[in-house]
């Protein structure tokens, strides 16, 4: 019924054309496998050719020119078709009325292809048209999908099954639907170039989940057993939903580390590692890898990895720590300063992670410890304590560093305890100390004299000496003073020092007299008990000697004798000899102390005793010059003994 009246319009069109060689077919047409399709044909020819015998009509496929044997589809003369026709075509037109319109049962793959009419009017009047009608047999129905698909985005997809088989109406079906968001289905019937197709339209919204999922189409007729599929992978593009990164780590200093990072998007992103604004690599993958080898601390920081595909970007980072020992702290420059200042003494340094700074002053901890790269050490008027060696201490769990300077702190002169003035065996020695930076200079004054000592002269020696910051002045005075009242020597002594922070002069004091005065006393009178107790001791051995040789007693008369003894002291060192002269038997002490000095160049203390307060008596010999027998006594005067030994240990 479709077909009449399609022929009819076409009629129409073409009636008031010029009267020539004229076909319409449709210029494609489709059709399922194992079904029937009905190809619409009206021809024209001219008016003045008058048919001969009837209109005959031949159906010719691929070739339009008999002359090369095309197959034949259709012939009115004769039922001699191409065998891959037979029983299959059928003239549905009426030739005389121009309608050429054929069908084509039970059709397969190999029947695809472009179809030719051929009017034959008799005689001469035969003529192809060129014009042909195209027929695609399909297997499984056409789906519609958009180039692109993208996610979030409303998509539609159109399944098509032709409807050109008035014998047999499709029915069509979607497939795997079920978890598709909201899915929407609308029926439509088109009719385009006198044929006829069904589509059915299956509406949704993509979400990246979709990508890659198969939908189906279906197609059947029903009373049939014919059933097509056709299925189709959603391609669903979407901008990157996830960036994958190492987790972020700590790496030591020299080592190397592999930032992988993997990114699902689709299309594929163009993939690149950022640090900072610097781009380290790039590819177009779903991942990479960037090696970092020979880690350095400038390398330390954040790292991102960026997915672009042209549909979204997205973007991951992670933090690299490369962990190393402090370096070096960079500290103040040595420096020398006044007394009262007050110092900021600043220590900074790197280290991962962050260092512990100390502040040692010579070895000894001063002020905090700081868990910071930065350290400021404040000294609130700083005092002459405060000179010496100042060190940062940086120290982390990866290794130590240090750096060092020297404070110099200037300040005026101080006098110290041990300046003072002692009495010494020809008259007073004073010892002038101080300390200052500069080292202070030493001068001496007597008020007395009125006169400024700064070297030596004929009544005194004057002796300096510098020890780092501390300097030493010394005098002796070979003259001793006038009594005061205490019994005392007049000493009026004062000490100045000065240097260019200040001067100060301080009168010294008399000290250690009494001591003095009692090593006299004390020596004096274990000397006349040490001499006493060798007068008994050679009495008693000549006693003894007599009774032995039965010899009368003799006295002996000795005439200016001298005693001669010496002392030894155990350790061997600083010998002393001493001589004294006395008459015995009653005869007043006479002693002359021989004056010796000693390693360092110090006067000893005066007293009669004095070389003997010190020592121990390790032996005395006694020699008896000149000595002669008492009138009446009678003894061993010629045998030559002349001495006794006594050792006493």
């Amino acid at each position: 019924m479709w077909c009449s009246e399609l022929l009819l319009t076409l009629l129409f069109i073409i009636k008031d054309a010029s009267c020539q060689w004229n076909v319409w077919v449709p210029r494609d047409i489709s059709a399922m496998t194992n079904s029937c399709v009905v190809i619409p044909c009206t021809f024209m020819y001219p008016s003045g050719v008058r048919p001969y015998r009837g209109i005959h009509g031949i159906w010719y496929f691929g070739q339009p020119y008999p002359q090369l044997f095309p197959p034949v589809v259709f012939k009115t003369r004769t039922d001699v078709v191409h065998e891959s026709y037979k029983g299959r075509t059928k003239l549905l037109g009426d030739l005389n009325q121009r309608n050429c319109t054929l069908l084509i049962n039970n059709i397969g793959t190999e029947h695809s292809g472009r179809y030719y009419f051929r009017a034959d009017l008799g005689g001469a009047n035969m003529y192809t048209y060129p014009d042909f009608a195209e027929l695609k047999v399909l297997d499984q129905p056409s789906i519609d999908v958009p180039e692109e698909i993208v996610s979030d985005e409303n998509l539609e997809l159109t399944c098509y099954a032709p409807d050109n088989c008035p014998e047999m109406v499709p029915e069509i079906q979607w497939m795997y639907t079920d978890y598709l968001p909201d899915p929407e289905f609308s029926t439509d019937y088109l009719e385009e170039s006198n044929t006829a197709v069904l589509s059915s339209t299956l509406t949704f919204v993509p979400r990246p989940m979709h990508n890659g999922q198969l939908l189906g189409c279906r197609v059947y007729y029903p009373n049939t057993t014919l059933v097509y599929e056709r299925l189709v992978s959603l391609d669903v593009k979407y901008a990157p939903r996830s960036v994958w990164v190492n987790v972020s780590s700590e790496v030591m200093e020299g080592s190397s580390v592999v930032l992988h990072c993997e990114v699902e998007s689709n299309p594929v992103s163009r993939i690149s590692w950022m640090f900072g604004d610097q781009e380290l690599l790039w590819d177009t993958a779903s991942n990479i890898s960037l090696s970092l080898d020979d880690l350095t601390p400038a390398q330390e920081g954040i790292y991102t990895c960026v997915g672009d595909n042209g549909y979204g970007m997205m973007n991951t980072s992670l933090y690299l720590a490369v962990k190393y020992p402090p370096r070096e702290p960079v500290v103040n420059d040595s420096m020398i300063v006044s007394e009262g200042t007050t110092l900021n003494l600043h220590c900074s340094t790197q280290g991962s992670p962050a260092p512990t700074l100390t502040w040692l002053k010579d070895g000894q901890l001063v002020g905090t410890i700081t868990a910071d790269e930065l350290s400021v050490l404040e000294i609130a008027k700083i005092s002459p304590q405060g000179d010496g060696q100042y060190r940062c201490l940086a120290e982390n769990e990866h290794g130590r560093a240090s750096s060092s300077f020297n404070i110099t702190v200037e300040y005026a002169p101080v006098l110290l305890e041990e300046s003072k003035c002692t009495v010494v065996r020809e008259g007073v020695q004073c010892v002038c100390i101080a300390t200052g930076n500069p080292e202070p200079t030493i001068e001496f004054y007597l008020p007395d004299l009125n006169i400024t000592i700064n070297e030596t002269d004929g009544r005194f020696n004057f002796y300096t000496h510098t020890d780092g910051h501390t300097s030493t002045g010394m005098i002796k005075l070979r003259e001793k003073g006038e009594r005061v009242d205490n019994g005392g020597p007049a000493v009026n002594v004062h000490c100045g020092f000065y240097n260019s922070y200040g001067r100060e002069s301080v009168l010294l004091e008399l000290q250690q007299e009494k001591k003095y005065m009692m090593a006299v006393i004390v020596g004096t009178i274990g000397g006349v008990a040490v001499i006493a107790f060798i007068i008994a001791a050679v009495r008693y051995v000549g006693h003894n000697n007599k009774k032995e040789n039965g010899n009368p007693r003799q006295e002996v008369v000795l005439e200016n004798p001298a005693l001669y003894y010496s002392a030894v002291k155990k350790d061997k060192q600083n010998l002393r000899k001493k001589v004294l002269k006395t008459e015995l038997l009653g005869s007043k002490f006479n002693s002359i102390l021989e004056e010796t000095t000693g390693e360092d160049g110090d006067y000893q203390p005066v007293g009669s005793m004095a070389g003997l307060e010190k020592q121990e008596l390790n032996y005395a010999a006694l020699e008896f010059i000149g000595a002669r027998p008492r009138e009446g006594a009678s003894g061993r005067g010629d045998d030559g003994s002349n001495y006794t030994e006594i050792k006493a240990k």
